[in-house]
């Protein structure tokens, strides 16, 4: 019900007239029927016999998965250690392009608002767009399958992402810094190094971290796509049906990604 003020900032609660009542009835009636429709569209395909069956499948498929396959991990090391890495220089090579782009999408710092600022926001838009698995894909049929494809994918991605943040984070900076600077008679690139980079460094720094654990979780799925690591293992073993493999690998996924949730974690409180 609408709340009125009254002239001593009392409030008091007024019951809606007939015309609104009925306004927001027919809102709530219509979002009801979308929601019908949207659902009904959505599983118009849907073959509700296999959705009744599902839990007995699924019960099979743990039986077939437990105990979990141990002695799969000697082979499994060297896939981890291709995806951390695919992940780490992805994550630089990413930051390396993004930096730049985010200075040219700035409005303080890029050097024309009506061609350079357009060209870099598209950029980042574009990447941010689409998927590092999509990414992944492309390059595999571009270079072949292997790791060189997963770093790549991870770092178009991570542009993106890096340079958005950034680049928000350098508008929002102090402007009164870059007014000091400049009138000790600094130029553009003094100005940055001095009144900038220091403003949005934590955030950088910040931003590249958390950007990296999420590289983490995606570079263990791109070897799906052939692009290497342990993905390209998760692969064979569900091509194989070898479920307490595929347990085993899931439970490696799972403490790499605990472990770099933890190590982002602490290095943004040890630099924010």
């Amino acid at each position: 019900m609408p709340v009125r003020t009254l002239a001593d900032d009392k409030k008091i609660w007024t019951r809606r007239t007939s015309p609104r009542q009925f306004a927001a009835f027919a809102g709530w009636l219509a979002l009801v029927a979308l929601t019908v429709f949207c659902f009904q569209v959505m599983t118009q395909d849907t073959i509700w016999f296999f959705v009744q069956d599902a839990p007995r499948q699924a019960a099979d498929l743990l039986s077939r998965s437990w105990p979990p396959r141990w002695s799969v991990l000697d082979r499994l090391w060297v896939p981890l250690w291709d995806t951390l890495n695919m992940a780490t220089l992805g994550t630089l090579l990413g930051i390396l392009i993004a930096v730049p782009v985010a200075f040219l999408a700035a409005r303080n710092t890029t050097p024309s608002a009506a061609f350079v600022r357009p060209v870099a926001l598209l950029v980042i838009v574009a990447s941010r767009s689409i998927n590092s698995l999509i990414w992944a894909l492309l390059l595999v049929a571009i270079l072949g399958p292997g790791i060189l494809a997963g770093i790549l994918a991870i770092a178009l991605r991570s542009i993106g992402f890096i340079g958005k943040l950034l680049y928000e984070a350098i508008e929002e900076i102090d402007e009164s810094q870059v007014e000091a600077v400049r009138a000790t008679g600094a130029g553009g690139a003094q100005v940055i190094d001095y009144a900038i980079v220091p403003q949005v460094l934590p955030a950088f720094a910040g931003i590249s971290v958390f950007r990296w654990d999420i590289n983490i979780r995606e570079s263990t799925i791109l070897g799906l796509v052939g692009a290497g690591g342990i993905g390209l293992q998760l692969q064979s073993s569900l091509g194989r049906l070898a479920w307490s493999e595929v347990t085993v690998i899931f439970i490696v996924i799972l403490a790499t990604v605990i472990v770099s949730e933890w190590v982002s974690a602490k290095v943004r409180k040890a630099i924010i």
